[in-house]
């Protein structure tokens, strides 16, 4: 081995000959720079040699200052701090590891204008009452009152873009709005125009839902059928497409899969089911036929029976509000009306939240109801009165105030909104805060139903994540628990982007209470996309809306990195330390008692029962994945039975189904070596799951293909 001093300048041989010999001579000076590294220093501290006195020199060998960072980031054990990416990366080309994907890259953003935000944000609520209500009429004046003919293109991606993860009913419902708003609402410039986004964005669609492609496809091609495209669109989309874009695929799928066939038409238009088209009209007066037949008869268990046959819970506010008026018109049958409102209340087929909106509803049309029925006000309090006496209305519920006539009550009006905003907001917080304490979602979404205040959502959202901001980890592990919860059941994927839009505008102010609150909303926002809250295309959509180089942007910057670094989802999964949540651990072996319950008993519902009292819709692809291997294991084909029965009953998305399939595929290798067969068994699961609509058929997994897309999903491998 070559002697140390080989390595030595010559300043520093000559203090090490000074400090071998204790020579106390001239040559001891020497540059305050010179050091010597102390072999025997085990903190690697550097000895520096000053007028012959040594000490011990606290900063570093790489020159770089030895305090602290400000935000905490460093330290061992830690992933470094998140907002810390905007240091310049010296990539070397020469460098036997060189990797091109690491070369820097400058996203570029466009800002959107403010009146193209305001328009995404009233579109997505139209989109969202259109899919509740199926009023295509509604829909038509929502969108003529927004008066921006010129974004018209946004709206028909938004709603394609929002029914690609939803049923065939919504397919269906966008399919037939498109064509109901062609020409007369939608100009065809725009229709062409918003399909060409669609076809542009496949890329990004495929991400977050693993038959997008096919879907898109079949969009395209009704949209040629119903005559709302004309068929050179196919070839005019093309033209723009960079090569190896997805969106090639879609035309290619729209023209040989679904024009190309003979008979084409018909199957394009019955894929999804046909026509689902039920006018509101219709609904209204079903509901009124079966009330005047309940109050000739007086059988609650036949009127019950048709109020759920009905299939329209999001419009049971309509019975609640007719019964009412049938018993303000006819005093006679009162009593029998309010019988079937509590019956229907205790069977818990009209919510509480319905049951408070008839009343509202009715409260806000009884100016108008005076004109035809005496002293309408008065009785509708005595009906109020009685509800809440029989316990199917809630106790704090009461009779709202007249609505302004004049334009002198306009202050009057806003400051009433502004009062109900921050009675809202004290009641959201008394909600969290007793959540925090007992860790009970039930009962949160028991409170959230009562308030009855769905376009809300968002403040509350938005309240759950500031409140657990400055609290511990728990807090924040149960926040990020809650949110998934109450998604798909309470609250949508817009009201979460809409208050994380809020909570980003306000960043810079957040920080200046809450030190490290940039990296708190990144984990945040990481943990919303993980969680199948919300789609990767949330965030560029979030970002467009605000101001380049600010706090937010590079906040939804660094949740972007968070989610592409290696094995992101658990790592974000455990990123608050699991706090009073489910671990994934605990969550695997649950699911493992759950499946070996159902082998020995045979009862699916039970099985049903224990999969949603796991609450964790976000993580049902392991239940499907930990179902196939133990259908291939212990060549039980009941496990089978149960996907099924969890596909038909809603209880496992279509979403969650893929990446089961996917990950199980991705893993048939390592299966094949303790089970032989794993590879037939697995292709022929797959067959069947397609065969039984509980796989999309554009699905392409098996033994052979071994990659589904390029959906995300937890890496617990």
């Amino acid at each position: 081995m070559s002697s140390p001093e080989a390595f030595l300048t010559d300043e520093q041989r000559e203090l090490l000959r000074s400090m071998s010999f204790g020579s106390n001579s001239g040559s001891e000076i020497v540059s305050p720079k010179s050091t010597v590294l102390d072999p025997h220093n085990k903190l690697g501290k550097n000895i520096s040699a000053t007028n012959g006195n040594l000490k011990h020199d606290r900063r570093s060998l790489s020159g770089k200052s030895g305090r602290p960072k400000k935000s905490g980031a460093g330290g061992r054990g830690t992933w470094g701090s998140p907002l810390d990416t905007s240091g310049e990366v010296c990539v070397d080309r020469n460098d036997p590891n060189y990797d091109s994907d690491e070369e820097p890259y400058k996203l570029v953003t466009i800002p959107a204008t403010e009146s193209i935000q305001e328009y995404k944000n009233n579109i997505g609520q139209i989109i969202e009452e259109f899919f509740l209500t199926d009023n295509v009429e509604e829909a038509a004046v929502g969108l003529r009152d927004l008066k921006l003919p010129e974004y018209d293109h946004y709206f028909v991606k938004k709603l394609i873009s929002m029914a690609l993860d939803r049923h065939d009913r919504e397919k269906e419902m966008a399919a037939v709005l498109l064509s109901s708003l062609y020409a007369d609402v939608i100009s065809p410039e725009h229709l062409f125009k918003g399909f060409v986004r669609l076809v542009e964005s496949a890329d990004d669609l495929v991400i977050d839902i693993p038959d997008a492609l096919d879907i898109l496809a079949l969009f395209v091609a009704r949209a040629i059928v119903d005559d709302i495209l004309p068929p050179s669109f196919l070839q005019s989309a093309v033209q723009g497409l960079p090569e190896g874009a997805k969106g090639h695929d879609v035309i290619h799928l729209a023209e040989k899969s679904y024009l190309s066939p003979p008979l084409h038409a018909e199957i394009v238009e019955r894929r999804w089911g046909g026509s689902t088209h039920t006018t509101v009209e219709l609904v209204k007066s079903k509901i009124s036929a079966l009330l005047n037949e309940y109050r000739e008869s007086g059988d609650k268990a036949e009127a019950c029976r048709c109020i759920r046959e009905l299939n329209v819970p999001f419009f049971h506010h309509e019975v609640v509000k007719r019964a009412l008026v049938m018993a303000m018109e006819q005093k006679n049958y009162e009593g029998l009306l309010l019988s079937l409102l509590k019956e229907a209340a205790d069977e818990g087929l009209i919510t509480s939240s319905q049951m408070s909106k008839g009343f509202t509803r009715l409260a806000d049309a009884i100016d108008d109801l005076s004109l035809d029925i005496v002293n309408a006000r008065d009785l509708l309090s005595q009906l109020i009165t009685t509800a809440v006496k029989e316990g199917f209305l809630n106790a704090s519920y009461t009779l709202p105030p007249p609505n302004p006539k004049s334009k002198e009550n306009g202050d009057e009006a806003v400051n009433a909104k502004a009062n109900l905003l921050a009675l809202f907001k004290q009641k959201a917080t008394d909600i969290i805060q007793e959540y925090f304490l007992s860790d009970d979602v039930g009962e949160v979404i028991r409170s959230l139903e009562e308030l009855s205040s769905p376009h809300l959502n968002a403040v509350f959202v938005k309240k759950v994540v500031t409140l657990a901001m400055d609290r511990k980890n728990r807090e924040k592990e149960m926040s990020s628990v809650l949110l998934s919860s109450l998604y798909a059941e309470v609250i949508t994927s817009e009201d979460v982007a809409k208050a994380f839009l809020n909570l980003l505008e306000t960043a810079d102010d957040t920080a200046l209470d809450i030190p490290d609150a940039a990296n708190e909303f990144a984990l945040f926002l990481a943990r919303s996309v993980v969680d199948d809250i919300l789609a990767p295309l949330d965030l560029d959509e979030i970002k467009e809306q605000l101001k380049p180089q600010s706090l937010g942007s590079d906040i939804v910057n660094t949740a972007r990195a968070l989610l592409a670094a290696r094995h992101a989802g658990e790592r974000i999964l455990r990123c608050w330390g699991g706090g009073s949540g489910w671990a994934v651990d605990d969550a695997k072996d649950k699911i493992i008692k759950l499946l070996e319950e159902f082998e020995a008993g045979g009862d699916i519902l039970e099985a049903c029962q224990c999969i949603r009292d796991l609450d964790m819709p976000f993580f049902h692809h392991e239940v499907v994945k930990k179902s196939l291997v133990m259908a291939m294991e212990k060549q039980n084909d009941n496990l089978l039975k149960l996907l099924q029965e969890c596909s038909n009953e809603g209880l496992i998305t279509v979403n969650q189904m893929s990446k089961g399939f996917t990950r199980v595929a991705d893993s048939i290798d390592d299966l094949a070596l303790d089970i032989p067969d794993a590879k037939e068994k697995f292709d022929l699961y797959v067959e069947n799951a397609k065969r039984q609509g509980w796989l999309m058929p554009s699905v392409n997994v098996g033994s052979k293909t071994q990659s589904l897309s390029n959906c995300e999903h937890v890496n617990d491998r």
